[in-house]
């Protein structure tokens, strides 16, 4: 299935089908920046924010992953979860930069794009979107963002949290 945004203004496609809303959320496993593997199911029991954004050296994707970290001090038994396919050094780097202490996990394999219908071809990155899953592995939010360039909905995000 393509489904279409904007990146910057002009239609892109995006490959697959991203998982429903009230189903389980499909189960992944990505590398974090010490190249352990981590999966969704090693949070069960928690509340799970997934923050996904195309490429952290851009300033939309800096604002959008200092955000979240800022405000996820105040969530209790709710972690998050950084995904992008920026390489491991540029993630580093950024967290280097910014004094960051989160959850980073690269998607160098499309793991994660395919399984959560992500791909954007033309950019080779993902598209940006926020995901929800509950205590109990259930999806209970999803916001592909229209629009590539511009910030997610943090307010809805944190209603549902």
């Amino acid at each position: 299935m393509t489904t279409h945004v904007t990146f910057k203004g002009d239609p892109v496609n995006i490959l697959g089908v991203r998982p429903e809303v009230g189903l389980p959320a499909p189960e992944f496993t990505l590398n974090d920046l010490d190249n352990n593997p981590v999966s969704l199911s090693d949070f069960k029991g928690k509340r799970i924010l997934i923050s996904v954004f195309p490429d952290i050296n851009t300033r939309v994707c800096d604002l959008q992953t200092v955000r979240f970290f800022q405000l996820s001090k105040d969530l209790e038994n709710t972690v998050i979860l950084n995904i992008s396919n920026n390489s491991k050094a540029d993630l580093e780097s950024w967290c280097a930069t910014k004094g960051v202490d989160a959850i980073f996990l690269h998607d160098d394999e499309r793991t994660f794009a395919d399984t959560y219908g992500l791909w954007v071809p033309k950019i080779e990155k993902l598209a940006r979107s926020i995901f929800i899953v509950d205590t109990d592995g259930t999806l209970i939010y999803s916001e592909l963002v229209p629009e590539i360039a511009q910030e997610p909905d943090y307010n809805k995000a944190l209603t549902v949290l």
